[in-house]
């Protein structure tokens, strides 16, 4: 008889069917999302793939519209979201999402790959994302023609959904000192854009104790990334994955670039990000909430083209072209 030792290895974590766990340890993943969706591309808009961490072989994807006029347009950078578990810039839902971003604001897209769990723990995403920031910047020197001819490096633009717009509040971090700026030389990020960011605590949020089990991002699944992706023991009051937790660096003094955070009334991470800019707002930083009342996590992905991703839209458009100012 076959001792347990000997047994076929068995799932024990599962994510969108895309990820899977096993309980040897290995990993399995499954290159595109568990859904199909069909790409909506109608030529206005161009992109291509480059490289921008060859050491990790992590790739982004550049879109900007065929029409310019010759004139040079902001840079909207995008981080796909995911949980930090799963995602990435060739999906569909991300695509479409990229093409309509670039169509409709007029602007040069940057959509990033990063490294993701339980491979490649927290705070590799992060470091990751800050990779990509700082290739841009080094274009800006007299990089890749398709990019320096359509992008005004002095006007980027920095969001992400959910696990990317966790990714945009620690770039804000990052790069929001005198120090952090110098790291981007020419380049100069004008504002923050986080799309239902990703953000945890111990103590649970009234959306998180609230939300039902049929939600797109529900308790489960929601605990389940944290526990995939945050380093092997943490809890999720980490500071990659709580802003003001124990051991969190302090906000007071972070030069904090406007921000705006989108939420979803139906979402599981309403609460938190709802507080998150609370408490940014009384520091004296400039953030703005919008919220879409009835919409859940990642609708604007989900579908690019609801009447609610139109109204986000317009209200990304409206940002951009005030290089970040709230009206």
């Amino acid at each position: 008889m076959a001792s347990e030792d000997s047994a076929a290895p068995v799932v024990v974590d599962e994510c969108r069917g895309v990820l899977f766990v096993y309980s040897d340890g290995s990993v399995v993943r499954r290159s595109g999302p568990g859904f199909a969706t069909p790409v909506r591309d109608d030529g206005t808009v161009e992109w291509k793939d480059v490289e921008f961490d060859a050491a990790h072989g992590l790739g982004l994807r550049l879109y900007r519209p065929r029409e310019r006029n010759q004139q040079l347009l902001p840079v909207f950078f995008y981080y796909h979201g995911g949980g930090f578990c799963i995602g990435s810039r060739t999906w569909p839902n991300c695509q479409n999402y990229c093409l309509r971003l670039a169509a409709e604001l007029g602007a040069v897209v940057v959509a990033p790959d990063y490294r993701l769990g339980p491979e490649h723990r927290l705070p590799a995403a992060i470091d990751d994302a800050a990779a990509a920031l700082l290739w841009l910047a080094s274009q800006a020197g007299g990089g890749d023609p398709w990019l320096t001819e359509a992008a005004d490096f002095t006007r980027v633009f920095v969001s992400g959904d959910s696990a990317g717009g966790t990714i945009a509040h620690h770039l804000a971090v990052r790069f929001g000192s005198a120090a952090g700026r110098a790291e981007l030389g020419a380049a100069s990020v004008r504002g923050y854009v986080q799309l239902m960011p990703f953000f945890g605590g111990t103590e649970r949020t009234r959306s998180e104790a609230e939300c039902p089990d049929d939600a797109f991002l529900n308790r489960p699944l929601n605990d389940r990334y944290w526990r995939l992706s945050l380093p092997v023991g943490a809890t999720v009051d980490h500071p990659v994955s709580n802003p003001f937790g124990p051991d969190s660096p302090a906000l007071e003094a972070v030069e904090l670039a406007p921000t705006l955070v989108v939420v979803g009334g139906r979402d599981i991470l309403h609460d938190r990000a709802v507080d998150y800019a609370a408490r940014l707002r009384a520091m004296g930083k400039a953030v703005e909430v919008k919220d879409f009342e009835g919409q859940q996590h990642g609708f604007f992905t989900i579908d690019p083209w609801s009447d609610a991703s139109a109204v986000l839209m317009r209200a990304l458009k409206r940002f951009i072209d005030t290089d970040g100012r709230f009206d």
